[in-house]
């Protein structure tokens, strides 16, 4: 039951909260946004930190370029692409019967080496603090020293004292097990009955310990957690709480400028960028709006996507009681194919802190889903998983219906014309064959509908 007051209550008295029971798809726009400069106080983390992380993951690259080949060309370090998608632009208008104006754009985190994801930042970049931090600890690395000299035997004979451990619906699984493996590290992962098995087969093949869980990600977490409370030698990942994965994912941002600058994109007062996030516990969103924020201020607006079944963070922040309430409070019962968003209650951490800077929340549903990755791949070939599509609505969202959240930020049609909408794909490239074909022949069944 939720704080002092009943969930029947709270439905009750909140026409949003009724729709969220009765898994509608909703949008909210916080009407108690602030300015960045002012917002940005509340993280408690600065661009020093995001800096300091970015550093690392260069003194790493080495490594990285020689443990993990399909990073060579980029010399190491972990980046995707970014491209414009105008058909799907022209798709969605059909779709929803609705004009887009400005020019859509997507963020290829789907295609990220090592892990296929957005969790290749953060959880990667954890790992390699705590490596690091060990490793210079114990007299093995210097900050002046050329990295790949931690890919040798003994190096991998001296992680293999440390333990690691994580919770996961699957994504931030795969690039923490990968990681810490590659390492020598031993590494269990505690994963939601949610996760794929493709996902837990792929772990195992890396010798990964997978601990598969009945329950939902909350009961993962927590596992994982009492597994390194047991061990002084374990270091536990947590997804909920972690600043260190918050600022791998916050590094996203100084590599997007230049990626957008290289193509011809401005962004400022007049011409507005809005970033479509999926939306977990938080912790992957929530630092790449850090770092978004800290690099393009209040030209940037972020809005985050969850599913109807899991709509844990809009729950949290539009009730003000972030991790101290769940789905399950009001019988929803966070069961969606968006498996990388299976999540029941939302990082307090997260919510908190950037509850003045992400402008709004919407939800979608499975279905929705399941036709935007088959209408994606026809118009632009490129084929995510389902939890990937969450952010594709963004843009009609923010378009339809949202005269207040326009008039308040002074969103004129000359200014919407000009603006730039990127949504941020989360998954995907390496969903097996024959997994990524029973999607699309979903997606194409709901198409038909």
């Amino acid at each position: 039951m939720v704080a002092e007051i009943s969930t029947a209550q709270w439905i009750q008295d909140h026409p949003l909260i009724q729709e969220l029971v009765a898994l509608r798809e909703v949008a909210w726009f916080n009407p108690a946004i602030a300015p960045a400069t002012l917002a940005l106080e509340d993280v408690g983390l600065t661009l020093e930190d995001v800096r300091g992380a970015s550093d690392r993951l260069a003194r790493f690259a080495p490594y990285i370029a020689r443990v993990f080949p399909q990073t060579s060309d980029n010399a190491g370090i972990i980046e995707s692409p970014v491209r414009a998608i105008p058909r799907m632009q022209q798709a969605l208008g059909e779709r929803y019967a609705l004009g887009l104006p400005g020019h859509l754009w997507v963020k290829l985190d789907s295609h990220l080496p090592i892990s296929g994801s957005i969790k290749a930042r953060g959880g990667i970049h954890e790992v390699l603090q705590h490596a690091e931090k060990l490793a210079l600890e114990a007299g093995w690395l210097s900050l002046e020293d050329d990295y790949s000299r931690l890919d040798s035997d003994e190096a991998r004979a001296f992680f293999r004292r440390y333990r690691i451990a994580v919770g996961s619906t699957g994504n931030l699984g795969m690039s923490i097990g990968i990681m810490s493996a590659t390492l020598g590290f031993q590494v269990t992962v505690h994963m939601s009955a949610d996760a794929r098995q493709w996902k837990k087969d792929r772990l195992r093949s890396h010798g990964v310990t997978v601990v598969e869980h009945a329950s939902d990600y909350s009961v993962a977490v927590e596992e994982g957690r009492q597994e390194a409370e047991q061990d002084p030698d374990c270091h536990f990942i947590d997804d909920e709480n972690s600043t260190s994965l918050f600022l791998g994912y916050a590094v996203a941002a100084e590599r997007l400028r230049p990626q957008l600058a290289a193509a011809g994109v401005t962004v400022d007062a007049e011409h507005p960028l809005f970033v479509y996030l999926p939306c977990g516990v938080g912790g992957g969103p929530g630092g790449v709006a850090f770092g978004l924020k800290l690099v393009y201020g209040d030209a940037v607006r972020c809005i985050f996507a969850e599913p109807v079944h899991s709509p844990c963070m809009l729950l949290g922040v539009y009730t003000g009681l972030h991790d101290r309430i769940s789905v399950q409070d009001f019988g929803i019962d966070n069961i969606t194919a968006a498996d990388g968003l299976a999540v029941g209650r939302p990082s307090g951490f997260v919510g908190k802190a950037m509850q003045r800077l992400i402008d709004g929340y919407y939800t979608v549903t499975d279905e929705e889903l399941y036709a935007l990755l088959a209408l994606l791949e026809q118009q632009e070939q490129l084929r995510l998983e389902p939890s990937a599509l969450a952010g594709m609505p963004g843009i009609a969202r923010v378009l339809e219906g949202q005269q207040e959240y326009h008039q308040r930020l002074r969103l004129t049609p000359e200014k919407l014309a000009r603006a730039t909408h990127l949504v941020w794909a989360t998954g995907g490239s390496m969903v097996p064959e024959n997994e990524m074909q029973a999607y699309l022949d979903r997606g194409l069944a709901e198409l038909a509908r």
